[in-house]
């Protein structure tokens, strides 16, 4: 789907939706690599991506700070990559959370690096709001669509939609 941000790729199972990725990722290697990992096949159309394609929308155009979809993270808890996630769930639309709580929140006040590491393999970024946490000293640091794209969502959380944020189109 188009978006703000370049085109998404949604891509759901049986159980949910599976991965969110942006163009700088190549779709092709996404598909190729969860159809590998999922013997019962993934979904790139149809009316299992509807209900998510349709909250998209209403995300970017500012009808919905919080996504209700149905998801399929590979990870099940309680691996600390899972409670990362499930951490981060937590973190308010508008909001930040710095590695440093999230850790902490999670239960392992010690493991900055590994929240990193977590938000890092986010497979349903934007959904996992991965890009509302932060550096310790407020700098972005890493979003997998890049530092404009994380720029741009946390301005987008705040200003909202009517606010004229100028679209991010990657390599720009």
């Amino acid at each position: 789907m188009d978006s703000p941000l370049g085109s998404l790729l949604l891509v759901a199972s049986p159980a949910g939706l599976v991965r969110v990725a942006y163009s700088v990722e190549d779709h092709e290697d996404v598909l190729e690599g969860l159809e590998a990992l999922a013997p019962g096949g993934v979904e790139r159309a149809g009316a299992a991506l509807d209900g998510p394609a349709r909250q998209f929308e209403d995300y970017f155009a500012g009808r919905r700070n919080e996504f209700t979809v149905r998801v399929d993270l590979p990870d099940p808890p309680p691996t600390f990559g899972a409670q990362v996630l499930q951490t981060v769930q937590r973190v308010p639309y508008g909001a930040v959370a710095t590695y440093t709580d999230i850790a902490a929140l999670a239960g392992r006040p010690d493991s900055v690096r590994a929240v990193g590491a977590a938000c890092a393999r986010n497979p349903l970024p934007i959904v996992v709001p991965c890009h509302r946490v932060v550096r310790l000293d407020g700098s972005l640091g890493h979003y997998v669509a890049g530092p404009a794209a994380k720029r741009w969502l946390l301005r987008f959380e705040t200003l909202g939609p009517d606010r004229q944020v100028p679209t991010h189109r990657p390599g720009r």
